[in-house]
């Protein structure tokens, strides 16, 4: 049985740790609004480009030529994990991995790689059986451009040279604070715009200086570079939130910790009183009788 000093060490090493973690929450919740005004800044972005494909594959005349658009038959595959760097943000990666597994089984068909994003998605594939191509880690959980170009330089190098076929994301889409969502998307080949009889009505035609098919080479890039960035964003972002609600949790389970352990501590010593209190009262008893 614990004794008295064991417990009263055990509570200072919770409200220690309970410190930290609300600390850690703090911080968190400091990250997570920066990370969601680059969410909210992208997305705006992303839609138009979205738009602008949609009208350029409306006034184009012919087969849309751009590279990122071709469809081969996939032979090899290239799989971009997005995860963080560390822990402490409860299940955050551990959805990416396990729905991640799932989709790499189910889609077992073809030669695979990974390009581990985050340190925690290489430490985990590097003892699976698919290969990794490429990592890039130490994000401390913030966007950098130039590193997310150059993701994007070597994934589309890949995808052009015919290195590799198809290229997917799949990461942690960011729908609020409290809310998160796994997203699993192909990156390459681009998926072509839909264009609907409303878009090639006569109220809808563009003219374009100088051909749809130059503007093409010269958007995409950017294009690709987006849905990167806006990836790593949401990404980010999610991480941020999910380690926030989880120091949150941990502060408030060490806080009922204490309030357990004093109340163990208080009975405890309770009865030591009583203890003591007994055997004086059994020693004077005993010198009077």
């Amino acid at each position: 049985m614990a004794t008295l000093r064991d417990v009263k060490k055990r509570i200072k090493t919770v409200k220690s740790t309970a410190r930290i973690t609300k600390a850690m929450e703090m911080v968190a919740a400091s990250k997570l609004r920066r990370a969601q005004q680059r969410v909210e800044q992208a997305k705006p972005y992303a839609q138009k480009l979205d738009e602008m494909l949609s009208h350029l594959a409306t006034a184009s005349t012919g087969e849309i030529v751009h590279p990122y658009f071709e469809e081969r038959e996939v032979k090899k595959r290239t799989v971009v994990i997005i995860s963080s760097d560390r822990g402490l943000c409860g299940s955050f990666n551990t959805n990416v991995f396990r729905n991640a597994d799932r989709w790499l089984r189910e889609n077992d068909g073809v030669e695979t790689e990974i390009v581990a994003v985050g340190k925690r998605s290489f430490d985990y594939y590097k003892k699976r059986q698919w290969p990794i191509s490429d990592t890039y880690d130490d994000w401390s959980g913030q966007l950098d451009y130039d590193r997310a170009r150059e993701i994007v330089a070597s994934l589309t190098e890949r995808f052009v040279s015919g290195e590799t076929d198809e290229i997917v994301l799949i990461f942690t889409r960011f729908l609020s604070m409290v809310k998160y969502q796994l997203c699993i998307e192909k990156y390459l080949p681009v998926a072509r715009p839909d264009v609907t009889e409303e878009d090639t009505g006569p109220s809808n035609e563009y003219i374009f200086e100088p051909t749809s098919e130059d503007i093409y080479a010269a958007l995409m890039p950017s294009y690709a570079t987006t849905k990167m960035v806006t990836a790593l964003t949401e990404s980010f972002a999610s991480e941020h939130g999910s380690r926030m609600i989880a120091m949150g949790n941990a502060t408030k389970n060490a806080g009922e910790m204490v309030q357990t352990l004093t109340l163990d501590y208080n009975k405890a010593r309770q009865g030591q009183i009583t203890k003591e209190l007994a055997e004086i009262v059994g020693g004077a008893e005993a010198l009077t009788a």
